[in-house]
Formats: structure tokens, sequence, C-alpha cells
């Protein structure tokens, strides 16, 4: 009788993707609660998680980086939160993620 162990794991990443999670979020209503604490778990599991910079201006162009940084992650993990339909940044994210 052979014993065989299940992985919950996610595999490693394989040379295509240069994050494994991107998280999309709202940062006003998530960055220093839930979002935080999201990042720093997935992180300790090992999962190389993407977040924005919290040092964005407000009203400034999604930088072609961010937009990379989507192109290169293998899943996106979308926080939804009160107002973040209201944000064109986080909708330009979510068009983005859809394609």
């Amino acid at each position: 009788m052979s014993i065989q162990r299940i992985s919950t794991s996610i595999p490693p990443l394989t040379p295509q993707w240069k994050y494994d999670v991107f998280l999309s979020f709202r940062g006003d209503d998530t960055r220093k609660a839930f979002t935080d604490h999201l990042y720093t778990a997935l992180e300790h599991q090992g999962i190389i998680t993407f977040r924005d910079d919290p040092e964005l201006q407000k009203g400034k162009a999604i930088s072609p980086e961010l937009f990379a940084a989507i192109e290169e992650s293998r899943f996106a993990l979308i926080v939804l939160s009160q107002n973040y339909a209201s944000s064109t940044w986080c909708l330009d994210d979510l068009v983005k993620i859809l394609e």
C-alpha cells in the first residue's frame, strides 16, 4: 500500500511568470488592514505577490509597469471593497486582468 502526499501549495513559477499573484484592491479601503494581512500571509507561504506602491499619486494614469505586473502574474486576486468600483485605477486593473 503506497501513501500519496497531496500538496496544497502553488507549483513553482514557470519562466513566463514573475509573480504568482497580482493583488488588485482599493488602497484607501483595505491597504492598511485586510490587504496588508493577505499580502503578508501569501508571502509567508512563499507565494510571490505583487501589490502596488502606496506612494503612487492619485489621479495619475496607471503606469505601464503596473500593467506589465498584471501580465507577468499567474493569478489575479481582486479585493472588492465599498469603493473599489468608484476607482478608475481599480477598474482599469480589472479590465486588464480580464483581457
